[in-house]
């Protein structure tokens, strides 16, 4: 809940007390809907980059992570990992509302992204697989970038070299860290569930001693594993958190897809000049706005219609 509180007073002060004040000529005059999402942009930066940074330190100074076994990676639990699902869960728990209330604008793919993602980090506190939260949420590596990509489009920036090479490191990442690194993980997950489900005994023995045996064999008694209970995985838990997680996986296949259109409509060359532009080097606001094509997976038709006309940057 502190999380959630975080990125609402990030959205409604921080963001256009900031975006005010770095760019005076830009943000106070886009249209309403523009400036809403220009603020969910600048929150998702804010939580990519914060994430990010807290879930690489887990990664490297959390030492009992490295000692879980199969059973420690489905039920066990470390404060590191509570930590980085709470900000995570806080976030999209924030994003859900968001795309509810302004679904017209954000479209069912980030609503149906918002409800996935918030299902497989809010599990971890059961706890259900806790181990797998700063590995899942490595995706956001490749936030950073898509949020300067779309910043660029409105600070009129389209086309530019900075716009370039942001793109490229946009799709380098989000390949590495979305298809590569999460399709990986995604693997990894489901052998887990497999095994906790297929564990001999612990689902269905009522026998004291019996249980303690099973425990004993598979890691002995620590600190992680204080929360364990009976070691029981539901089928519904199993069906719903892998279900969510290849909702995540096929929305990111799709997104990478849809990332490479607009990456290429803005610097491929037209009949009518270079990246886009006019014959005299400048770029009708119409025509910009055709390629408003977000990378979050979904088209964006711009109703202004402005003749206004500007130098391509």
């Amino acid at each position: 809940l502190l999380a959630v509180l975080f990125y609402h007073l990030v959205n409604t002060y921080l963001s256009p007390y900031v975006s005010t004040k770095l760019f005076p000529t830009v943000y106070p005059a886009l249209p309403p809907r523009t400036k809403a999402n220009w603020d969910v942009h600048v929150v998702s930066l804010v939580q990519s980059c914060l994430i990010n940074a807290l879930a690489l330190w887990v990664l490297s100074a959390d030492g009992e992570r490295v000692r879980m076994d199969w059973a420690g990676r489905v039920w066990g639990y470390t404060g590191a990992g509570g930590m980085i699902q709470g900000f995570a869960a806080g976030y999209f728990l924030w994003d859900l509302c968001v795309c509810v209330v302004h679904v017209d604008v954000f479209g069912w793919g980030l609503l149906a992204h918002a409800v996935a993602a918030l299902i497989v980090f809010s599990l971890g506190f059961r706890p259900f697989v806790n181990y797998y939260g700063p590995t899942f949420i490595l995706y956001e590596l490749s936030s950073p970038f898509l949020n300067f990509h779309w910043f660029f489009d409105k600070i009129n920036m389209t086309g530019s070299r900075a716009q370039l090479y942001n793109g490229v490191v946009l799709l380098v990442t989000f390949f590495a860290c979305r298809l590569v690194w999460g399709t990986y993980q995604s693997v990894r997950v489901y052998q887990d569930v497999w095994a906790a489900l297929q564990a001999p005994g612990s689902l269905v023995t009522t026998d004291t001693v019996t249980k303690v045996a099973i425990r004993q064999s598979v890691e002995p008694a620590n600190e992680v594993m204080r929360f364990e209970g009976d070691r029981i995985v539901p089928i519904w838990l199993a069906c719903t958190y892998l279900g969510s997680n290849i909702v995540l996986n096929t929305l990111n296949f799709y997104w990478f897809g849809k990332m490479i259109e607009a990456v290429k409509k803005r610097f491929q060359p037209t009949k009518k000049g270079r990246r886009g532009s006019l014959a005299d080097g400048e770029v009708r606001g119409e025509e910009r706005a055709k390629l408003e094509v977000d990378l979050d997976g979904k088209t964006v038709v711009v109703a202004e219609k402005t003749e206004i006309r500007r130098r391509v940057g």
